[in-house]
């Protein structure tokens, strides 16, 4: 594994905490683009000599995480003329703690794994446990849709971490099919944000109660 590994999950972990903190939904679809990217350049590191299977991998993260999907984003976000995120259902310093207690347990639960050899002592694990109690948070404590599909990303970004400590057993086939369920959900979630704009005049999550009988 390259020395590289680590010193990524580390800007991983702080994108998580950004995403958490900030209420400008700019700033989230940024961090969550460049946790994206990131994820590409771990998938070709984590494997230690340069392959091609693990570049065209890295490569197709890059631009679904990194490009496609927060462009989609931007797009729907000027279609919204939206800009923050105004009351979500805990504040944001909340939010910023239990993250934090999320890390510390991933950190210490990763311990207690009976791990490969190749991953004792490495941050992929609790990196990536990390990461999905992350998305878990956002989608459950944000009212915004853009802010929940960022949820949806972070989420999906811990468990194609996870899927790295296996890359070894995964087939190509099986972790394209990942990044193509990923597309085709955003694809879904951006139709449903459209007609909640549309119908609702805004994009606020909570404006669902209102269909209720």
């Amino acid at each position: 594994m390259s020395s590289a590994v680590d010193p990524l999950l580390v800007l991983i972990l702080m994108l998580n905490f950004l995403i958490l903190g900030t209420s400008r939904l700019r700033a989230a679809i940024n961090a969550s683009a460049t946790q994206g990217a990131l994820i590409g350049l771990l998938t070709v590191f984590v494997h230690g000599s340069p392959a091609m299977r693990p570049i065209v991998l890295g490569a197709a993260a890059v631009a679904i995480k990194g490009l496609l999907i927060p462009g989609m984003l931007m797009r729907a976000l000027r279609d919204a003329a939206i800009h923050r995120e105004i009351e979500p259902y805990i504040s944001f310093l909340t939010s910023l703690l239990l993250g934090a207690v999320a890390t510390g347990a991933a950190v210490l639960f990763a311990d207690h794994l009976p791990l490969a050899p190749d991953h004792q002592g490495s941050l992929l694990v609790p990196a990536s446990l990390s990461t999905v109690l992350t998305g878990f948070l956002i989608l459950s404590t944000r009212r915004k849709a853009i802010t929940q599909v960022v949820g949806y990303l972070v989420l999906e970004n811990g468990i194609f971490v996870m899927g790295l400590t296996l890359h070894d057993a995964m087939p190509s086939l099986v972790e394209i099919g990942i990044l193509l369920d990923l597309l085709v959900a955003i694809f879904v979630i951006g139709i449903v944000i459209n007609h909640i704009n549309r119908e609702f005049a805004s994009i606020d999550a909570a404006q669902l109660d209102t269909l209720k009988e």
